[in-house]
C-alpha cells in the first residue's frame, strides 16, 4: 500500500509537470515504477497511465489541435510504435534498464543542440520524425524530449503544441497497448495498476493547465533537464543494483 501511495504522489506531480511543459510524466514517473514493479511490467503500466494521461491534455486543450500535423506525424508514428513494443518484449530486462538510463541522459545535449540549430520543419519532415520517434516510444516509452522540439520545430507553441503532441502521442500509446495486449504482456492486474496511476496523472493535467500561460521558456528548458538527469541515474543506478545481486 505504501508504495502505491508514493507512486500516486509521484503521478500527481509527473501529471501536474506534463501539463505544463508537454512531457516528463514518464520520465519522472517510470523510474518509480521500475522500482515497485521491476522493468518488465512498469512499461506497460506506463503505457496505459500514458493514454489516460494524453486524453486529459486532449480534453482540456481539443479547440487548439493542429489536424494536419497530427495526420502527418501519426500515420507514420502508429506502426513504427507497434514495431518497437514488440522489439521491447524480447530484450533482456538488464538491457531495458541501462537504454531507459542512457536514452534519457543522452536526450540533454540532444536537446539543447537542436534548440540551437532552431530547426525549422515542414509536414513531410515532421511525418518522418513520427516514425522514428514512434519506433524509440515503442521501446523506451517516453519520448517527450524529441516530440517536444518537432512539434515545437514545426511552428505549435502552448495550447496548439500541447494539444497536438498529446493527441499524436496518444495515438502512439494506444498502438503500444494494443501490441502488448496482443502479446499477452498487458494482464487485467497490469491494466488496473495503469488505471490507478493513469488518474493521478489526469488529476494533475487539469491542475497544471492555469500554469501554462504564466512559465518561462528558461523555466521548461531546466525542469527537463533536471527530469532527464534525475530518471537517466535512477535507471542506470536500477541496472546496477540488479546486476550485482
Amino acid at each position: 500500500m505504501g508504495g502505491y501511495l508514493f507512486v500516486l504522489l509521484v503521478g500527481l506531480v509527473a501529471g501536474a509537470i506534463s501539463g505544463v511543459i508537454g512531457t516528463g510524466s514518464s520520465i519522472m514517473l517510470l523510474p518509480v515504477l521500475v522500482l515497485t514493479f521491476g522493468p518488465k511490467q512498469a512499461v506497460p503500466i506506463m503505457a496505459v497511465a500514458a493514454v489516460m494521461a494524453n486524453i486529459s491534455r486532449v480534453i482540456a486543450w481539443w479547440r487548439e489541435i493542429n489536424w494536419k500535423a497530427f495526420v502527418a506525424y501519426s500515420i507514420t508514428g502508429v506502426p513504427a510504435a507497434a514495431l518497437g513494443a514488440r522489439t521491447l518484449l524480447i530484450l533482456p530486462v538488464h538491457m531495458v534498464d541501462i537504454g531507459l538510463g542512457i536514452f534519457f541522459l543522452a536526450m540533454i545535449p540532444l536537446r539543447h543542440w537542436l534548440d540551437a540549430k532552431k530547426i525549422h520543419i515542414r509536414l513531410w519532415q515532421l511525418s518522418v520524425a513520427g516514425g522514428l520517434i514512434g519506433y524509440l516510444t515503442g521501446i523506451v516509452l517516453s519520448t517527450g524530449p524529441l516530440s517536444v522540439p518537432a512539434f515545437s520545430s514545426y511552428g505549435l507553441i502552448k495550447g496548439a503544441f500541447l494539444s497536438t503532441e498529446a493527441i499524436s502521442s496518444l495515438a502512439l500509446y494506444i498502438s503500444k497497448v494494443v501490441t502488448f495486449q496482443e502479446l499477452g504482456a498487458l494482464p487485467r492486474e497490469v491494466i488496473l495498476q495503469g488505471v490507478i496511476v493513469g488518474l493521478s496523472l489526469m488529476l494533475g493535467t487539469f491542475v497544471a493547465k492555469r500554469v501554462v500561460q504564466r512559465m518561462s521558456i528558461a523555466s521548461f528548458r531546466y525542469v527537463l533537464d533536471v527530469l532527464l538527469l534525475c530518471s537517466g541515474l535512477s535507471m542506470l543506478w536500477t541496472a546496477f543494483v540488479s546486476s550485482s545481486r
